[in-house]
């Protein structure tokens, strides 16, 4: 929705005073009224703003109110003010406007006694405003449209989306994993459950729809955003949907082959090493990684790096056949 500046419309300071307005008003009218330019289609639009900013900007209360809210006219409709709320208003139906034909005198003292074409000024039916059509809607949010109609006007409210939230949340990789839930509470006592998906990740930005502030005037609500960290894990590394972890082996397993237990975020499996596994190589594990965000049915891999254990303590028995072995390796 676009701001409307009434002040630039009619070509007057922002301290003009009554007289100035009108002075402007009547010369804008003059000129762009579609009767005295009728092949000019966009004159008609040009009239309907002359029109709507002289309601506003000769009416004392609309002008306070213009004044105030105009310039934040976009917190003014996110906050779900109506034109008769406060603390809009300054007195009761205050927001409401009126309507009223020009008079002949009036219409005579713009256009002179000629009117267009010669006609006379009884065949005239212009107003100050028109009916509820001819507003832009950046004035029916300020207003409430309810000039069409006069004083009695029912006014039309228009419904407002509620403001959406964001919020903090930090999960551990397990919950991260698994999914799980958060209970917040807003101010004004309001609580909710929020789902957290598997599969986040630092960065994750998770919106649950409706979730956010209420609405008003029948408006939907917000949405709520989490704003996702995952605390590091002592044990696994996350790269990813792909987690790493280090796995002891000990030496004869990594020279003659062996097995190995892996841990996973579910339950211990067994790792085949393969003889001449060397320290700090890695073995993949497919299908056991983090589960992705938007397919959680799909898994990551774990990438099982390999730490050969290197006994520090021997037997003099122990000692002769590494020796041996030495003695037969340099062969």
């Amino acid at each position: 929705m676009e701001y409307k500046d009434y002040y630039a419309i009619l070509g007057v300071p922002k301290n003009a005073d009554e007289k100035a307005i009108k002075s402007a008003y009547r010369k804008l009218a003059r000129t762009h009224h579609p009767d005295v330019n009728p092949d000019k289609p966009e004159a008609e639009q040009r009239f309907k703003e002359i029109n709507e900013a002289y309601a506003v900007l000769s009416d004392d209360e609309k002008r306070k109110m213009y004044d105030k809210f105009g310039a934040e006219w976009e917190d003014y409709q996110r906050a779900g003010f109506g034109p008769n709320d406060a603390p809009m208003r300054g007195r009761p139906g205050g927001a409401r406007g009126t309507t009223r034909t020009m008079t002949p005198e009036e219409f005579q003292e713009i256009f002179g006694r000629g009117g267009f074409g010669g006609r006379t000024t009884g065949g005239f039916t212009g107003s100050f405003g028109g009916g509820s059509g001819d507003f832009s809607d950046f004035f029916e949010a300020m207003f409430g449209g309810g000039m069409a109609g006069g004083a009695g006007a029912r006014t039309s409210i228009r419904p407002r989306k509620g403001r959406d939230i964001e919020t903090a949340i930090e999960v551990s990789l397990e919950e991260a994993f698994s999914g799980t839930t958060r209970a917040l509470q807003w101010e004004g006592g309001r609580r909710i459950e929020a789902t957290v998906p598997r599969g986040v990740r630092t960065g994750s930005r998770v919106r649950l729809s409706g979730q956010g502030e209420s609405g008003s005037n029948g408006g939907q609500a917000g949405d709520l955003y989490l704003n996702i960290t995952v605390a590091p894990h002592p044990q696994f590394q996350r790269e990813g949907d792909d987690l790493r972890v280090t796995v002891p082996v000990d030496l004869y397993s990594a020279v003659l082959g062996g097995e190995a237990e892996v841990p996973t975020l579910e339950r211990p499996v067994v790792l085949t090493v393969p003889a001449g596994t060397q320290n700090g190589q890695s073995i993949r594990l497919r299908g056991l990684g983090m589960p992705k965000l938007r397919t959680p049915e799909q898994r990551g891999d774990l990438y099982a790096e390999v730490n050969v254990h290197v006994p520090t303590e021997l037997s003099a028995e122990q000692r002769g056949l590494f020796e041996q072995l030495r003695a037969l390796g340099g062969r």
